[in-house]
């Protein structure tokens, strides 16, 4: 039975429009409540190969250098 719109149908309603306390419905259900999930917070540890292929880059770009070094003094 949907919800009589007419306040004089209402008697949990006080004179001036407010309700007595502990006669408030209780809260209609969300649409939305429950459908999405929390998603995971992003790790911000630098993983084993990331700090890996860092080093190899850099490792690369001494011996580069070196090299190069080397060829100008010869």
């Amino acid at each position: 039975m949907p919800p009589d719109p007419d306040p004089a149908g209402d008697p949990d309603l006080e004179p001036g429009g407010g309700v007595k306390p502990g006669s408030t419905p209780p809260d209609s259900g969300s649409a939305t409540l429950g459908l999405s999930h929390h998603e995971p917070e992003p790790s911000r540890k630098i993983g084993p190969i990331v700090i890996g292929v860092v080093l190899v880059l850099a490792l690369l770009i001494a011996a580069f250098l070196i090299i190069d070094a080397i060829g100008r003094f010869s």
